[in-house]
């Protein structure tokens, strides 16, 4: 049984547009070679961060949303720990109605853009 969850993670602001992207597929592919399927990616960009994390007081935010088995949370996670890129990351298994609201955001965000 496969369920969806939603991870974001905050990268140290120091990287280039190239290391960025770099470590989004890294973790894109830890994720694909797990079997996990990617409903939505989005990148938030550099932001300021509430609080400052290793002396830092921004970094870039990603999102992805995916459906995965429950293990691969735990291999997810456990590279996160072991790249030091990654300051700080958050993932949840969101509800039918964690997934009803995403979809929603993301027609709306759809529908604007073409018009």
């Amino acid at each position: 049984m496969m369920n969806q969850y939603e991870t974001v993670f905050i990268t140290t602001p120091v990287l280039s547009e190239a290391q960025m992207k770099e470590t989004v597929q890294k973790f894109i592919k830890i994720l694909k070679d797990d079997g996990a399927e990617i409903v939505h990616e989005e990148n938030w960009g550099l932001k300021k961060l509430a609080y400052p994390i290793q002396k830092k007081s921004t970094g870039f935010y990603y999102l992805i949303e995916f459906k995965a088995e429950g293990e691969t949370i735990q291999k997810l996670e456990t590279e996160y720990r072991r790249d030091e890129r990654i300051i700080r990351f958050l993932t949840f298994k969101m509800d039918k109605y964690a997934i009803q609201y995403s979809e929603k955001k993301r027609s709306k965000k759809e529908q604007k853009s073409e018009e």
